[in-house]
């Protein structure tokens, strides 16, 4: 029996996707757990993995093909001997131009993710996409941005003459002149500017953060914190280190600001927590989200339970999370949901800023850079490393009171870094 293999549902608010890449091709054999396809999302590059025994009898949704609806059939599996059915064509939006897809997602090895499959019913396709003067898979594109090679300098060797990964990877075409692109095509404008399409990451950015300023009453609060004794206590526990091996660290300011922000979301745990219509959530464990630049936007990947874990082990997962991120391998759990989220942009100079909420989160720290100034302890002027943090607070949530008692707290933890090792 004909078992349709339908656009998986990647994420709780995923839609639709891009369907990267097919490592299948039409009469292979599929066992369950074969990756059949790679699936583009606005966060990563992500398998999907067959839950069902058969031929791979139509491919359905070609490489490249975007906007593809969650649940939309993508391919057909039969039985050995098994004749493929006829195929109604199915209404679907028109094919969008080729687009620079989510750059969080440049590496090809992802996630696997289990495709449903539904059977007994209508097996649909789509109609066939606009030509285009340049065929390639949004991840040929981004390489060849990335090596700078002209696209149309190089053929294809996927269905159709499509250019795909490999093409790219061992191609010595002609290098991009400045007319050219590697991507999606920018739209020249006025006074010879250029339009470059938005990226499936970019828009859900600029949804998402439309939505929180807009729906959101924002406040905030800053207070500046001295460093110096967090900085001797790092540097007395980065010695203890071993220099090579899997109990090696190097623990970073911001490993250590990390923990700092868990100890004082124990203390003041009303602003660990989540405003909802009916009810405000408090949340029992710390899950703090951390800001990640990667070439097309951000991520927040989790530190789960933060307060219950060293420094030690915040700095190595914390290593490997940012790690993965930016290589677009993280899953789906590690970047969804997250109780608190810090912002550092110390390592830019930055003297200060404020951050914008990411719900449903009640908060989230803005952390600029530590400066040399001149500072009075007691009757005497002494020079301290200071930075400025700012805490943006969803006041449906936290008061001004509630959200200043916080920030004491996470000042007087790591002014007092000693708490961070007890």
């Amino acid at each position: 029996m004909a078992i349709e293999v339908l656009m998986p549902a990647l994420s709780p608010t995923m839609t639709e996707g891009t369907l990267a890449r097919w490592l299948k091709k039409e009469g292979d054999t599929v066992s369950s757990g074969d990756v059949l396809a790679e699936i583009e999302t606005d966060k990563a590059t992500m398998e999907v993995e067959a839950v069902d025994e058969g031929i791979l009898g139509k491919i359905l949704i070609s490489e490249g093909t975007q906007g593809v609806p969650v649940n939309a059939p993508i391919a057909i599996l039969v039985e050995e001997g098994e004749a493929v059915p006829e195929i109604a064509a199915v209404p679907q939006k028109d094919a969008p131009p080729p687009s620079k897809t989510d750059a969080a997602a440049p590496a090809e090895t992802a996630p696997k993710v289990a495709t449903p499959s539904v059977q007994k019913s209508p097996v649909t396709s789509p109609a066939a996409s606009a030509a285009h003067k340049v065929f390639a898979s949004p991840l040929a594109k981004r390489i060849a941005k990335e090596k700078g090679l002209d696209l149309t300098q190089i053929k294809g060797t996927g269905p159709n003459g499509r250019i795909v990964r490999r093409d790219v990877e061992n191609a010595s075409a002609k290098p991009l002149s400045a007319s050219s692109s590697a991507t999606a095509p920018a739209i020249a404008a006025a006074g010879g500017s250029t339009s470059v399409p938005h990226s499936t990451m970019r828009k859900v950015i600029a949804r998402r953060l439309s939505e929180a300023k807009s729906t959101i009453p924002h406040f905030y609060v800053s207070v500046d914190i001295e460093l110096d004794a967090l900085m001797a206590l790092r540097a007395q526990l980065n010695a203890t280190s071993p220099e090579e091996g899997p109990d090696s660290f190097k623990l970073s300011v911001n490993d250590m600001l990390v923990k700092a922000a868990a100890v004082a979301l124990k203390r003041i745990p009303t602003v660990n927590a989540s405003f909802t219509e009916d009810a405000m959530i408090l949340h029992d464990d710390v899950d703090i989200s951390i800001a990640v630049s990667i070439p097309d936007g951000l991520i927040t990947p989790i530190v789960r339970q933060a307060d219950k874990k060293s420094l030690k082990q915040i700095s190595q997962e914390t290593k490997d999370l940012v790690k993965r991120a930016r290589a677009g391998k993280l899953k789906p759990e590690e970047f969804q949901g997250g109780t608190f989220s810090i912002s550092n942009m110390g390592m830019y100079g930055v003297k200060d800023f404020s951050a914008i909420i990411n719900p449903p989160q009640a908060a989230i720290l803005a952390i600029a850079a530590g400066r040399k100034q001149p500072v009075v302890k007691g009757s005497e002027l002494a020079i301290a490393t200071v930075m400025t943090v700012t805490l943006s607070v969803d006041h449906r949530v936290v008061d001004g009171s509630v959200a200043a008692e916080w920030l004491s707290a996470f000042r007087s933890v790591v002014e007092s870094p000693l708490t961070l090792v007890i």
